[in-house]
């Protein structure tokens, strides 16, 4: 059997291959790993690595940060000298970042069969950038590995065939179980900051960060939040501390009780999941994340692509208004939040149920 070529682009491509690439090889069945370098640092890369026992990719495109246009196209451009090398089984990309669609595109059109993860979310927002990823990565695959039910419906009525589908589970979640024991304790990465609870916030998308007037409102909330009912964890995407600093907002998060960190470590940020009383986020991830850790969440967006997490997890979708956020956060607080339920398929064998059926396929 050829090698299934496996594509990462991002940090949370990460945490959705390492499980994957696991249970190929307890099938016997031969991948490699294309590291399309859209997302790099290089510590928080090996990092990362380590920490998931990801093998070292057989290349990096090393593509960096562009506008979209411009990665999506660097992206392909590189990526099809190496397909054309490699020649493998098949090609499996994750998420919804620029690095998925680019080389599902590129293989598509070479003729190879195209295994999308975590395919059929959506939000119903085409002003996001990862919808469009998704949409168009969807009705350029051959297999699509959904990660909860109505996903499997988003694709039936976009015209997808039923036997291209395939509900699995969420591989995320895969990893979470296998390295949840070995979270790094919240007091290590805290440090100096003694809180016993906390609010744990990460904030990373365009529509909020590179908006001065949204981005400020939600800091003067966090601040709020900081001096009258929990201390406050950030946790910094990159992207948005160079934004605080261009709009000269750094005062807005210089606090006795905020904690700044730098990115953190996937063992870092599942230890400062776990023990948060709260989590307010604009992320996805850490959307099916915390309700697999049972912590209730608050999303800071107006939709989200992950309804599951809301109808039986522990998230609740507040949008931006500074008032909503805090009458939900008093609710948390008060009363314990959403106590939520694991989904279905959400038990830590996604990886193994999408091995088996592409043994069973590409062997054919």
């Amino acid at each position: 059997m050829k090698p299934i070529l496996c594509v990462v682009g991002a940090r949370p491509n990460y945490m959705k291959i390492a499980p994957l690439l696991s249970a190929f090889a307890k099938q016997g069945m031969p991948a490699v790993l294309v590291h399309t370098g859209q997302h790099y640092d290089e510590a928080m890369n090996d990092g990362f690595f380590r920490a998931l026992s990801i093998p070292e990719p057989v290349a990096n495109l090393s593509v960096g940060s562009a506008s979209h246009a411009q990665q999506t196209a660097l992206v392909m451009q590189r990526f099809e000298p190496e397909l054309d090398r490699i020649d493998p089984s098949a090609v499996l990309v994750v998420g919804d970042v620029n690095s998925t669609l680019a080389c599902a595109l590129v293989a598509n059109k070479k003729g190879y069969p195209v295994v999308h993860v975590e395919a059929g979310l959506r939000s119903r927002d085409r002003s996001m950038p990862e919808e469009i990823n998704r949409l168009l990565t969807d009705q350029l695959s051959d297999f699509l590995f959904t990660t909860e039910r109505s996903a499997d419906l988003n694709l039936l009525a976009e015209g997808i065939a039923a036997e291209r589908i395939h509900f699995v589970g969420n591989v995320m979640i895969d990893t979470l179980f296998r390295l949840r024991p070995e979270a790094i304790p919240a007091p290590v990465t805290l440090g100096s900051h003694h809180f016993t609870r906390f609010a744990l916030s990460t904030l990373h998308r365009p529509a909020l960060v590179d908006n001065e007037s949204k981005l400020q409102e939600i800091l003067l909330c966090l601040r709020d939040i900081a001096t009258n009912t929990l201390p406050v964890v950030m946790a910094l995407h990159p992207r948005t501390r160079a934004t605080i600093t261009r709009f000269g907002l750094e005062d807005l998060i210089m606090h006795p009780h905020i904690a700044v960190l730098p990115p953190q470590g996937y063992l870092n940020m599942l230890g400062l999941m776990q023990a948060a009383t709260v989590i307010l986020t604009d992320s996805g991830g850490i959307q099916e994340e915390s309700t697999a850790l049972g912590v209730p969440c608050l999303t800071l967006r107006e939709n989200t692509e992950r309804p599951i997490t809301i109808e039986q997890g522990t998230n609740t979708l507040v949008g931006l208004s500074p008032l909503a956020i805090r009458q939900a956060l008093a609710e948390v607080v008060n009363h314990g939040g959403k106590a939520g339920r694991a989904p279905e398929y959400w038990d830590g064998k996604a990886s193994e149920r999408i091995a088996a059926i592409l043994k069973k396929s590409l062997d054919a």
